[in-house]
């Protein structure tokens, strides 16, 4: 087959050196290039990253349309775009064979909140083990709630990043961007009940004596074991929403936003570069809309 590995290899290099994106992000860009490749041996196209054109591309869209969903599709478009514009870019290429492809036209997806009474019920349904399982686990859903973290910054989350007595914790997010955020009274209380109580008992492997959070095994949890928590948390409350770890942090910016916070605020918490990210929250909830008008215009 003709050298892709090379010049996937470099781009790897580019988005994690150039773009500082994280490990998750450059996985899942290489992946949709993968299935490209994948795509040509099937078959039989021996054709390089530098003289593919534009109608192999359209054909394998055509072939992954029947697959996935527009949203789907809509992703991989984006990664083929970018790593075919990064080929022009280092003058591997002319022009880029994704020029003339557009992008599937999406609705907003609105994200899936919990109310906290909800939020309530979850985390009382953890209990306490002799394994210790459920200090953890306590501790976790109160931090992803309680400071509306992404998953992986969850699993990151570091005993040197706790300050507690200024009351925020550090975070590493996308592109490995830290920023400090508040911790409040419930969350502090939990993660120093696991952390003295619990991990402080443990056998901790070799390279995770700074994790925070660790699995019953000294090393530090994957994003797919919160997501199983979480899942057999919901499970056992009988909860009707399909919810993830991602959930707790979509009710984090919506419960702030509905009890009057600023849409400003709410972005610097979550760590997203741009506001029209955060946006998203203001189409929740239209009641909160009618309010702020009422109380705060002057021809209300």
């Amino acid at each position: 087959m003709a050298n892709w590995d090379k010049y996937i290899n470099e781009y790897r290099s580019y988005l994690r050196i150039e773009r500082g994106l994280s490990f998750n992000s450059i996985a899942n860009y290489i992946f949709d290039i993968h299935r490209l490749v994948s795509y040509l041996n099937d078959n039989n196209v021996d054709s390089s990253p530098l003289d593919i054109d534009d109608e192999m591309i359209q054909q394998f869209l055509y072939f992954v349309a029947g697959q996935l969903s527009p949203r789907s599709r809509a992703r991989i478009i984006s990664g083929l775009k970018s790593f075919f514009n990064y080929l022009v870019f280092e003058d591997y290429r002319k022009e880029s064979p994704m020029e003339l492809v557009e992008v599937p036209k999406l609705g907003r997806k609105l994200p899936d909140t919990l109310s906290v009474a909800e939020i309530d019920a979850l985390i009382n349904a953890i209990e306490f083990t002799d394994d210790g399982r459920g200090e953890r686990d306590k501790a976790m859903l109160e931090t992803l709630y309680g400071c509306g973290l992404r998953v992986s910054e969850l699993t990151t989350l570091r005993i040197s990043d706790l300050f507690f007595e200024e009351g925020f914790i550090r975070i590493t997010g996308k592109g490995n961007k830290q920023r400090f955020v508040p911790i409040g009274k419930s969350a502090t209380k939990f993660i120093l009940i696991y952390k003295d109580q619990v991990r402080n008992k443990m056998d901790v492997q070799k390279g995770h004596e700074d994790t925070l959070f660790l699995n019953r095994h000294g090393k530090g949890l994957t994003r797919a074991m919160i997501f199983t928590i979480i899942k057999r948390l919901s499970k056992k409350t009988a909860l009707i929403k399909n919810i993830s770890p991602h959930t707790f942090r979509h009710s984090f910016a919506t419960h702030l936003l509905e009890n009057g916070a600023d849409l400003r605020s709410i972005q610097l918490l979550l760590g997203h570069e741009s506001i029209t990210t955060t946006e998203i929250y203001m189409h929740i909830d239209r009641k909160f809309l009618n309010k702020i008008l009422n109380d705060y215009h002057p021809r209300r």
